[in-house]
């Protein structure tokens, strides 16, 4: 499970998790490793999360709506 996390928290997450998200440059996130304990799975969960994270702006382009909105 991934969350975003308080502008300033860092990464708050164990093991494989914390590692992924630190190479892949979030700098502010909470993660937690649920089902499987084994760290090769659990990276591989989190590779394929990140790649299908989105930005701001490509959410607010696909729902047509302004970016203000989002943020609020």
């Amino acid at each position: 499970m991934l969350r975003p996390a308080a502008l300033g928290t860092g990464v708050i997450a164990g093991g494989s998790v914390r590692t992924v998200l630190e190479l892949a440059g979030v700098v502010n996130g909470m993660g937690k490793e649920l089902g499987s304990k084994n760290p090769l799975n659990n990276a591989r969960a989190v590779i394929e999360a990140v790649s299908q994270m989105k930005q701001f702006k490509e959410v607010s382009e696909k729902r047509g709506i302004p970016m203000e909105v989002l943020w609020q």
